[in-house]
């Protein structure tokens, strides 16, 4: 039987990540965000990590090689076996290829992109205003998802960090990386059959549930590129 693989689409602050994490819990399968990866190895101040930390403290993109090599090593894990959500990845076309590569015959793989209007996000604050876990990855708002105790998370206890490319500034670069690099994904996806769209303006329970619908239909099915595949 093949894997469940579902891939999130958006712009910064669309609710990836607050998606991936609801979703998980229902498909029992795990989340795994680049993003967290590429943060714990900064926190750990290894080689990537340093290289990592200067490209988004600048509001740039690692370099699809790292990224590639992190992602693919993780998906070989056990907890894998049955599927897995992708937080962040893939970013590029040339990413995507990639990932197409590390596919099985018969994996089913759903790709939504979360949409969102970049100045009503800019506007609600969802970046400007976001905190989130170290420890546990809960995100939270300090204008709009207050945790009960002063900067400190509900989940796990630990105290909230601000990300360091939450800054205006990164913030625009961020959106106009995504219209210019990551948006061609969506005619990739497109043409292979297996791109969807939810609302991502939407209330939160909303647009999980647009998700897992999409989900539950099974009818898309991305075989590997050939000789590709393992």
């Amino acid at each position: 039987m093949g894997r469940k693989i579902l891939i999130l689409l958006g712009h910064p602050g669309a609710g990836k990540g607050t998606q991936a994490r609801l979703i998980r819990h229902r498909l029992q399968i795990p989340q795994i965000s680049t993003g967290d990866m590429l943060r714990e190895a900064i926190a750990n101040k290894t080689p990537f990590g340093c290289e990592a930390k200067s490209k988004m403290d600048a509001g740039e993109l690692v370099s699809d090689a790292i990224v590639n090599g992190i992602v693919a090593d993780r998906i070989k894990r056990p907890d894998c076996n049955k599927g897995f959500i992708l937080d962040g990845y893939p970013r590029t076309v040339s990413q995507a290829e990639t990932f197409r590569t590390h596919m099985n015959d018969g994996d089913h793989l759903s790709v939504i992109e979360i949409g969102a209007d970049s100045d009503r996000l800019r506007k609600e604050k969802r970046l400007i205003g976001r905190l989130m876990c170290p420890g546990c990855s809960e995100i939270y708002n300090q204008y709009s998802r207050v945790p009960q105790n002063d900067q400190i998370c509900d989940v796990c206890g630990k105290g909230l960090v601000h990300r360091s490319d939450d800054r205006e500034d990164l913030i625009l670069e961020r959106f106009r990386t995504y219209r210019e690099e990551t948006y061609p994904l969506v005619q990739f996806y497109q043409n292979l059959g297996v791109y969807h769209q939810v609302d991502g303006m939407k209330p939160i329970h909303e647009v999980t549930k647009e998700i897992l619908d999409i989900v539950d239909q099974k009818k898309k099915v991305l075989m590997p590129v050939a000789n590709g595949g393992k």
